[in-house]
């Protein structure tokens, strides 16, 4: 096991340690590499998107930094719901650089609610993701709250997706920490 592995094994211990019971399809979508839409389609179905915004933007230094990109930069801002059944089941944040963008992965990103890992196997984009933390959201923002319908605290990851040795997008995923508990296969 590598050092990355490591540190995403030891951070879902830490979050363990500190009271959180997570179940083994929690601890799965907190420490993938690869793609949460194929785990979800494989536990729940296919799943949909819903997309709450998206926008263009120049990057602030936060977003450069977190993209290794210039400040001023223009980024794609995308907040999105992962859904099945009319049951949302992720909520996901992501900031994408235009600049590294094919125009065909441009077009199915702003005109269409697919989801980022169906775009890269759809365009055989080869890439890896390198988680950077995962926590638990003690306070999360009341339309996290809204859109589950919950109280609870949530699962948060974040992580890059690297293509050509470049940050090509930043991704947070959240869901509530009472989610995913129970065994899907049917």
């Amino acid at each position: 096991m590598n050092k990355k592995e490591l540190r995403i094994i030891d951070k879902i211990e830490n979050l363990e340690k500190k009271g959180a019971k997570l179940s083994n399809t929690q601890k799965i979508l907190l420490a993938t590499d690869g793609s949460v839409t194929t785990i979800l389609d494989v536990l729940v179905g296919e799943i949909k998107i819903k997309t709450l915004k998206q926008e263009f933007q120049e990057s602030n230094s936060d977003i450069a930094k977190l993209l290794s990109i210039d400040e001023g930069e223009i980024v794609n801002y995308r907040v999105v719901v992962m859904y099945n059944d009319n049951s949302p089941l992720i909520y996901a944040t992501s900031y994408i650089p235009i600049k590294r963008l094919t125009s065909e992965f441009k077009k199915d990103l702003i005109s269409a609610d697919i989801p980022i890992g169906r775009i890269l196997r759809k365009y055989n984009i080869e890439s890896r993701r390198e988680i950077q933390t995962v926590q638990i959201e003690k306070t999360p923002k009341e339309e996290l709250k809204n859109i589950f319908k919950t109280n609870a605290n949530f699962l948060s990851r974040d992580y890059h997706i690297i293509h050509n040795d470049e940050i090509l997008i930043w991704i947070e995923e959240k869901f509530p920490i009472d989610s995913f508990l129970k065994n899907y296969k049917n």
